[in-house]
């Protein structure tokens, strides 16, 4: 079976952030910005794309999928 993840942006991800989840400025000294392209899968991994890879900057906890869903207008896919 194929991971599945939903691609969103920095900004997406900002505005779903929970205040138990990893923080803003983790994300940001992790490389986020608000135009970077971002996938988080089914776990809550939280992955930016780099130039040549994607490198995990941390994690989203709990009820994460709906919001997700929500915030890009998504469902997730292969």
């Amino acid at each position: 079976m194929l991971p599945k993840y939903i691609e969103i942006n920095g900004r997406v991800l900002m505005s779903l952030l929970e205040p138990d989840e990893v923080s803003p400025e983790a994300l940001r000294r992790a490389g986020l910005t608000d135009t970077c392209l971002v996938r988080v899968n089914l776990q809550g991994d939280i992955e930016v794309r780099r130039h040549d890879r994607w490198d995990v900057i941390g994690g989203l906890t709990g009820k994460f999928g709906p919001r997700v869903e929500l915030a890009s207008g998504r469902t997730w896919a292969s």
